[in-house]
């Protein structure tokens, strides 16, 4: 759709702030997003949790480009997903609906995690459950009355079968290795020492770096890669299956044929996780069906702007999760 068919129609704001900076687009209900932009900065968190400030210094030039570009007369909705919101989103929920109607005129505002984004990107507004899996990992289901969620407790405490977890069970059997230990595998070894160097100096130059869940999950292919002919890398993507099944099981609704989605960058490894994780659903879940996953967290945050904008949003309202202002409910 081109600008000029979009001339005089009210649009919709929607955006997906995560570790690697803003994605934002602007849509009209109905035609889907028209203008897209993004920002390689992520968002500050602070003593405040998620700085709503410097979300919006960035947010708002962004957003008057994406209203030009796209035709729209006017934004009347917008939807932010936001990693972190549900435990960081306290200055979120106070500031930032304002402060969206001050700088660009918006009525209704929704503000979501990203995993309800994830959600509503693989499954729109359907019942099921969603596996969301990159460095970290969390599972979220609903039956339209409520949010589940399982996990997502970050690489120290759980984000059990999630990147930074795969490799770091990986390079915990290279060690075993370097050890002579039980349960150690020479070929995760062979490739931890390649990516890393000496085994010893790895503690030194892992533990005290602020992105060590990226450094762990970033040797998860590397595991994937051993797995047809190492098999302790295939006992871990089969632990990381089981572990993933059982947080889709924990959320996913009971009755009925709820649908289940995988999202996330992690899955694209293959069949050394997927085959695994298939026949674990498929015995944790048999009432549920399969089904591919039709976008991403962005996607599902224009979803819900346009289902918003037309007052017709079926997915759950909930503070910590999907949060719609007071003032904005019937």
């Amino acid at each position: 759709m081109t600008g000029r068919a979009a001339a005089g129609a009210a649009g919709f704001l929607a955006v997906d702030s995560g570790g690697s900076g803003i994605r934002a687009v602007v849509g009209v209900p109905g035609r889907g997003p028209l203008a897209e932009r993004r920002s390689a900065e992520p968002v500050r968190t602070g003593d405040r949790g998620i700085d709503p400030g410097h979300l919006m210094a960035q947010l708002a030039p962004m957003a008057r480009a994406l209203t030009a570009e796209a035709g729209v007369a006017r934004l009347t909705t917008a939807v932010v997903g936001a990693a972190g919101f549900a435990t960081l989103g306290d200055a979120l929920r106070a500031e930032l609906p304002g402060a969206l109607a001050r700088e660009l005129g918006v009525r209704q505002v929704a503000l979501a995690a990203d995993a309800v984004t994830a959600y509503a990107g693989a499954l729109g507004s359907r019942p099921g459950a969603v596996i969301a899996a990159g460095t970290g990992l969390i599972a979220l289901g609903t039956d339209l009355t409520g949010w589940r969620r399982a996990d997502g407790w970050g690489h120290l405490l759980g984000d059990c079968g999630g990147g930074a977890w795969i490799g770091r069970a990986g390079l915990e059997a290279a060690l075993r290795a370097h050890d002579g230990r039980d349960g150690g595998s020479a070929a995760l070894l062979a490739r931890a020492e390649e990516t890393f160097g000496p085994m010893p100096e790895l503690p030194g130059r892992l533990y005290p770096r602020p992105d060590r869940a990226a450094v762990l999950a970033s040797f998860a292919p590397q595991v994937a890669a051993c797995a047809a002919d190492d098999p302790v890398a295939a006992g871990v993507l089969r632990a990381a299956a089981r572990h993933m099944a059982e947080s889709a099981a924990a959320v996913c609704p009971p009755g009925g044929e709820p649908l289940v989605a995988l999202t996330g960058g992690l899955f694209n490894m293959g069949d050394p996780l997927l085959v695994p994780l298939e026949r674990e659903l498929a015995l944790r879940l048999p009432h549920a069906r399969r089904v591919a996953a039709e976008g991403d967290p962005l996607h599902g945050s224009a979803r819900i702007a346009a289902e918003l904008a037309e007052g017709r949003l079926a997915l759950p309202g909930d503070e910590k999760m999907l949060y719609v202002p007071p003032a904005q409910r019937d």
